[in-house]
């Protein structure tokens, strides 16, 4: 005898059919969720790769830790502070120290610290600078500071959702991010900045605000004091009839002084030689008549008619055209023999304030160039030397250039990022 299936019977419940007690009624695909409803979760779905949702159960988290459930955004957006802060954090790491949050507790600080330290520092240098953005990032102490700052630094605020189910009651969280992005670019060596960092360095060189520097001028002008200007008291007097007077007074008056600008653009100053002609276009055009520019290396380039042209893209293409020795060679000692003998001596470099940005690498004679920077010296008001390692921690003057030129310098000042040549342009203004 053949048994055909039950079919299963749709009819609502009634009371002679109730439904059993393990069966949950169907809910439709398109129902919506009710308001403040948690949705429903499941049991055998694997968790994604990189989510946390890490609990402590047995250790009460301290104030000022992270929450108990910290997005995979709040990790990278460390990681990319670490970057601005001058540390080489590249992608690998940052996914490195992604995993390594994800095996440890991401709700104690230690576990964090440790998993970034070791995957996201490159030695023993990046310490000092990971302890303070890691500060700064997590914990929101501002004492000991990223980067020294001259202006108050912006503060971004980012807030954590708390979606775990272990505490209901912890309220809102932020990060405080403590530099701002323009103000760790301005500290930040312009030989390690990545492209988009060059691009914005690029636009803060506007920023900077160029003085010439004035000198005392040999003509007198009349003015309300100073000394007695005998010309025009005794006119006064004649013009009275010999009766006494109005007292006139003279002073001499100010004139801008002239600035030569010297750019060493051999290969070892390739990664600034863009930077330091982007400075010299704005102090071109804040005193066109007035600053000179020059290349080095194994010639002698005049490149102040292409830093005229307004914008500093275009100058800098057309200053990179006329310049044929870029990234080459260095003959410091000829070359500024060539200048005294060309421009120099005739007036250019003659009570002027010269800044000579090189590294003091010299393939030539050494004692050529002391000598060349001593017959500088006698000519120009005040020589200033921008060595981009200047700036470098343990950096010592042993090149056999910067040996030899040292005794001649007025001033020998960093120039290796845009916070050291506003402090050059300080020095300039003041000469």
């Amino acid at each position: 005898m053949t048994h055909h299936p039950t079919p299963p019977d749709n009819h609502p419940p009634t009371p002679d059919h109730p439904t059993p007690a393990n069966t949950h009624p169907p809910t439709a695909p398109d129902e919506p969720v009710p308001s403040g409803a948690r949705p429903p979760t499941v049991p055998d779905e694997p968790v994604r790769s990189g989510a946390h949702s890490h609990t402590v159960p047995d250790e009460p988290v301290r104030s000022g830790a992270r929450p108990h459930t910290v997005p995979d955004l709040a990790f990278a957006g460390f990681a990319a502070a670490l970057r601005y802060a001058g540390l080489a954090v590249t992608a690998d790491r940052v996914q490195l120290f992604l995993r390594a949050v994800a095996v440890l507790d991401a709700t104690l600080t230690a576990d964090v610290y440790w998993a970034g330290r070791a995957a996201l520092c490159s030695g023993p240098d990046d310490t000092a600078r990971y302890d303070e953005v890691f500060a700064a990032w997590f914990t929101g102490d501002r004492g000991r500071g990223a980067v020294p700052s001259r202006t108050p630094q912006a503060s971004v605020q980012a807030a954590l959702d708390a979606s775990d189910a272990g505490s209901e009651d912890e309220g809102d969280h932020t990060l405080n991010v403590s530099a701002s992005t323009a103000e760790v670019l301005r500290h930040r060596d312009v030989a390690g900045l990545s492209a988009i960092d060059r691009a914005e360095l690029a636009r803060l060189f506007g920023t900077l605000h160029p003085q010439v520097p004035l000198r005392r001028a040999n003509r007198r002008r009349p003015s309300h004091r100073g000394e007695i200007d005998p010309r025009r008291t005794l006119r006064a007097q004649l013009r009275q009839v010999g009766e006494p007077a109005r007292v006139h007074y003279r002073r001499r008056g100010v004139r801008p002084r002239r600035v030569v600008v010297l750019i060493d653009v051999s290969g070892s100053m390739r990664p600034y030689a863009d930077s330091l002609l982007r400075l010299a276009h704005a102090m071109v055009q804040q005193a066109p008549r007035i600053v000179e520019v020059f290349t080095i290396g194994t010639r002698l380039t005049r490149v102040t008619p292409a830093l005229r042209h307004r914008d500093p893209e275009f100058a800098l293409r057309a200053a990179g055209d006329v310049v044929p020795d870029w990234s080459g060679g260095t003959r410091l000692g000829e070359v500024l023999k060539v200048f005294l003998d060309r421009w120099g001596q005739r007036g250019t470099a003659r009570r002027a304030v010269v800044v000579v940005c090189s590294d003091g690498w010299e393939r030539g004679d050494a004692a050529l160039l002391g000598a060349q920077l001593q017959r500088l010296a006698s000519l120009a008001h005040r020589v200033v030397w921008l060595n981009p390692h200047r700036g470098k921690r343990g950096y010592e003057p042993v090149q056999a250039g910067i040996v030899a030129v040292l005794p001649h310098l007025d001033d020998l000042v960093a120039g290796h990022s845009l916070a050291s040549f506003a402090e050059l342009l300080e020095v300039v203004a003041d000469a």
